[in-house]
């Protein structure tokens, strides 16, 4: 079996991760994988995974809207098919997804919604009727349609985009982190006499991620120290307007941020199922986050932190109760490790894809 990958971009984050661990792990159970994928662009990073991947370069390819160069990118992709000749072309991200169902080949597909655009500001006013459009009619370009969450296929059935009887969920499998010493953590990020609990963001710093809502919640709880760890558009925003108990790290580490945590924050308006949450919870670290996308299933609210609506407020109460009680954040840090373990397991996720990816290729399913 020959599948081909195909993403925009593998920035800094959890669908880079996932797309690697299929890259990688699919190999050894005799499944040929290579993957296709553009360059990050602006103030992004490449993740670190893309070092030890199959790597075909589509040199037009990329996140950002732009007429000829994604004709250009579906010249060069469609060479690479052509060449490769895969029995599956797996797309994953919206524009990935928008080329690669575009391309001319007798090969199944597979697409992955990691989240999705709808609230996402870049995608704002005409552009997001658009993006439905756009999604509505490749959907049916599809043979089978992922989501990383139950939620996000919702929303998007919600919406008429595709048949439910197309959409699979697979959660995505994370190994857990080998963590330094908590002293040793502090130490790196210059914390070692910091006695407030400390309370750890790590994303892209982008608009639809929220960073403001950081911002505005380190002003009103002096009482904790603050990280913000990842890069984007926005961070030199969030450098100027940071109070004083907000450390601005940029791009560390994730093993060191969550060793020297105390509670895991996401202020995002649009999740599919963060890995960094997971991870956090793989950690033992109890966490607040708003509710978007897959976040409800990743946190398990009132068990292993609190899963709130999007915004300051409701962040604040939330992180008020686990400031002010440490036995309340060892108890949910303890029951987030037991089910995060259970939940995504790298091994259930391998299986999933190799048993969907058998079935595809038994079944005449013509789009």
């Amino acid at each position: 079996m020959r599948v081909l990958q195909v993403i925009a971009r593998l920035n800094v984050g959890g669908t880079a991760r996932y797309v690697g661990r299929l890259a990688t792990d699919l190999p050894a159970r005799g499944i040929e994988t290579i993957v296709a994928t553009g360059q990050v662009q602006g103030a992004e990073q490449e993740d670190p995974i893309a070092e030890r991947l199959v790597i075909t370069r589509v040199p037009h390819l990329g996140r950002r809207i732009d007429p000829i160069n994604d004709l250009r990118a579906h010249r060069e992709l469609q060479k690479i098919v052509d060449e490769y000749k895969p029995q599956i072309i797996h797309t994953h991200t919206f524009k990935a997804g928008l080329i690669g169902r575009l391309i001319k080949s007798d090969a199944k597909r597979v697409h992955t919604y990691h989240g999705h655009l709808l609230d996402d500001p870049e995608f704002s006013g005409w552009k997001k009727p658009f993006v439905i459009q756009v999604e509505r009619t490749l959907a049916h370009r599809a043979d089978i349609l992922i989501t990383v969450g139950s939620q996000v296929a919702e929303d998007l059935i919600a919406i008429k985009i595709g048949e439910r009887s197309q959409y699979r969920s697979i959660s995505p499998g994370v190994d857990a982190l080998f963590l330094p010493s908590r002293e040793a953590a502090r130490i790196g990020l210059e914390l070692v006499d910091e006695p407030r609990p400390i309370v750890s963001w790590l994303a892209r710093v982008t608009g639809v991620k929220a960073p403001h809502r950081l911002v505005e919640l380190a002003k009103e709880f002096p009482n904790a120290r603050f990280l913000i760890a990842g890069g984007g558009d926005l961070l030199e925003e969030v450098k100027r307007n940071a109070p004083s108990n907000l450390t601005v790290l940029g791009w560390r580490d994730a093993s060191t941020i969550w060793a020297a945590t105390d509670i895991a924050l996401s202020t995002s308006d649009n999740e599919g199922m963060p890995v960094a949450l997971i991870e956090a919870q793989l950690a033992g670290i109890p966490v607040v986050a708003t509710s978007v996308g897959g976040v409800a299933e990743v946190v398990a609210n009132e068990e292993t932190g609190f899963v709130v609506p999007p915004n300051t407020r409701d962040l604040a109460e939330a992180l008020t109760r686990l400031l002010d009680d440490p036995y309340l954040r060892i108890t949910f840090g303890a029951a987030a490790k037991v089910r995060a373990t259970r939940l995504f397991d790298p091994a259930r996720m391998l299986d999933n894809h190799i048993a969907l990816y058998q079935k595809l290729l038994l079944t005449d399913s013509p789009r």
